[in-house]
């Protein structure tokens, strides 16, 4: 199942998050406090990897904790909405009429119980009414429950130790205090995966390595020769087995991080047991609580993931909890660009502070967690969402993010393309990522697709980004009215590309439909499932026409029927039409042909 997307409601600082759509990779902006970490625990909750006990007295919102206490059995604190995908043929064998675009709502209740709904309603029993028996809503409910995702939630605060006495860890992990030393959970649980990892009991490496002792008079004991052999075996056996989890170890990190070649090497020696690390560019074994904190805060977080998720890798949505703070910001940019491959088997859910963090190439992705008038956390996609002072440094990030792509134009030698909003940034990046993957272009330089906020922002875009050496961006606009207007502003005699107008490029000039806008590039059976959801209330079918655009016949056809569109619905049905056409397995040859010819002519005359 894939999560679509969920709400928080009466969890902590959130009274009500609303709902926070998710994709392949989603992150969650905003200030301390905001309630960021809250949103992921709840989600946590839903069903754990591991840990996530529902805890009322901490989890419910202090000042409704002694009404709510009462109520646990009809209190939900956590909503995800699914969408069956592989799942739908498990149902669909069991005799439901399902399919992999059917979604199922799931929530939570504080005492640990479960509903399960359909938004479009319960699905249909394909069997007969003989074939028909036990065929009813409880197990229906059975088999999407036991097909939910587990989610995996990692925060930078459980970082590992790296020197480990082990007769501390084993009464540790058996739940055992240890007088006079404090640890905590989260340090616990990744000693715990570790070992877990390795294969072995800390009881077990501590008995390999004991030497006899007479424990009268507490010396090395007098022992046979058979001993000492059994002794001798029992250590070259824990040295195997150590020697065998650090190849591995250091074989399966290697795939993960790609700031070095690093090697790791177990070693027990006592009662202590190391972790030990080496390099290309430093040889020399240390302990790896000696190596940067960026360095131990991921590999806690990839034991973390290869343990709790174990044989579910597919099926586990991971939580990421201010991820890669400690990180250097080249390997934060690393990061998120791992999270983009990751994201292929495991959607990710993640907070982050840094703009370092923030995908610029999928700026949709970004969700604003604010507090409302009332304290309480809430969540949205608007990233204009907040506009006292508190809630626009929640978005901080998330601009500094642009403006460091910004930075990468003007001071890497990206080569930036002007267009209207954000819409069109997010089309333009998925044409690009196909035509690179089918080989139809190979740029030279990175092509960074800057919204302009609208066409009044273009000359003012412009500007900033022609300031280091004079050199005018490419700009592309729709042939719309407002498209037009501004090309001939841009082109008149007194305009900014009066000499240039060759720079300037019209979406109708690689389609053929008058008043073309960016939605006609794509292909409408590409769109239809989006559209079509849009308006199933309404009962008469949405019918397009392949002589006009696009955009104004949505408009109408909602005006028509009475169907709010939202503010911002081009840029949600752009979100959409992305995630759909990057999992198409072929795209017809004429929108291939389209494209191709747009993002040449942005090469050619970008460097010309």
């Amino acid at each position: 199942m894939k999560l679509i997307k969920f709400k928080v409601e009466n969890f902590r600082s959130v009274k009500d998050s609303g709902w926070i759509t998710c994709d392949d990779v989603t992150t969650l902006v905003g200030i301390n406090e905001a309630g960021k970490s809250n949103l992921l625990l709840a989600l946590w909750k839903m069903n754990p990897a591991s840990g996530g006990e529902i805890d009322p007295l901490h989890d419910m919102p202090v000042s409704s904790l002694s009404l709510m206490r009462k109520d646990e059995d009809s209190t939900i604190f956590i909503t995800a909405e699914f969408e069956l995908q592989d799942t739908a043929q498990i149902l669909i064998d069991a005799g439901y009429a399902v399919n992999e675009n059917t979604t199922v709502q799931i929530s939570r209740y504080y005492d640990g119980n479960y509903s399960v709904e359909f938004p479009n309603g319960e699905p249909n029993v394909n069997l007969s009414a003989d074939e028909n028996e036990g065929n009813d809503k409880n197990e229906l409910e059975d088999l999407i429950l036991e097909n939910l995702p587990i989610f995996v939630y990692y925060s930078h605060y459980g970082n590992l130790a790296t020197r480990i006495y082990l007769p501390h860890a084993i009464k540790w992990l058996n739940g055992e205090n240890v007088p006079g030393i404090d640890i905590r959970e989260d340090q616990v649980r990744t000693i715990q995966v570790l070992f877990r990892y390795v294969g072995l009991e800390p009881k077990e490496i501590l008995e390999l390595g004991e030497d006899p002792v007479d424990k009268i008079n507490n010396r090395p004991a007098q022992i046979s020769k058979t001993q000492i052999e059994k002794v001798a075996d029992n250590k070259e056996k824990r040295s195997i087995l150590l020697q065998s989890a650090s190849s591995k170890l250091t074989k399966e990190f290697k795939q993960w991080w790609q700031q070095g070649e690093y090697k790791f090497r177990f070693e027990a020696d006592g009662d202590y047991f190391s972790i030990l690390v080496s390099d290309d560019k430093r040889p020399d074994e240390v302990s790896l609580e000696l190596r940067s904190t960026g360095l131990q805060w991921f590999l806690s977080f990839f034991l973390i993931f290869l343990v709790e998720s174990q044989n579910k890798h597919k099926n586990a949505i991971l939580l990421l909890d201010e991820a890669g703070l400690t990180l250097h910001p080249l390997a934060q940019k690393d990061l998120s660009r791992f999270f983009i491959e990751l994201s292929k088997t495991n959607q990710i859910v993640n907070t982050t502070h840094s703009p370092f963090i923030v995908d610029t190439n999928n700026i949709d992705r970004c969700k604003v967690v604010y507090l409302d008038k009332d304290g309480y956390t809430v969540a949205s996609d608007d990233l204009r969402q907040g506009r006292d002072k508190l809630n626009e440094k929640s978005i901080y990030a998330v601009h500094a993010a642009l403006g460091l792509s910004v930075s990468d134009v003007l001071l890497q030698g990206c080569k930036p393309i002007i267009v209207e909003g954000p819409s069109d940034q997010i089309y333009l990046n998925m044409m690009k990522q196909i035509l690179i993957g089918q080989g139809k272009i190979n740029p030279k330089e990175e092509l960074v697709f800057v919204p302009a906020g609208g066409v009044k922002g273009i000359s003012g875009v412009v500007s900033i980004l022609s300031g280091k050496n004079g050199e005018l961006p490419v700009v592309l606009v729709d042939s719309d009215k407002s498209g037009e207007d501004t090309k001939k502003k841009l082109t008149s005699n007194n305009g900014l590309y009066a000499s240039e107008q060759s720079k300037i490029l019209e979406v109708g000039t690689y389609v053929n439909i008058p008043n073309a806008e960016i939605e006609d590039l794509v292909s409408y059976k590409m769109l239809q499932r989006s559209i079509d959801k849009r308006f199933n209330m309404v009962d008469d079918p949405f019918k397009f026409s392949k002589k006009a655009s696009l955009v104004p016949q949505i408009e109408e056809f909602a005006n028509k029927y009475e169907v709010d569109l939202e503010q911002g619905w081009k840029v949600e049905l752009a979100k959409k039409a992305k995630n759909i056409i990057l999992q198409e397995d072929k795209i017809d040859n004429n929108t291939i042909d389209s494209w191709t010819k747009l993002f040449n002519d942005f090469l050619e005359i970008s460097e010309e």
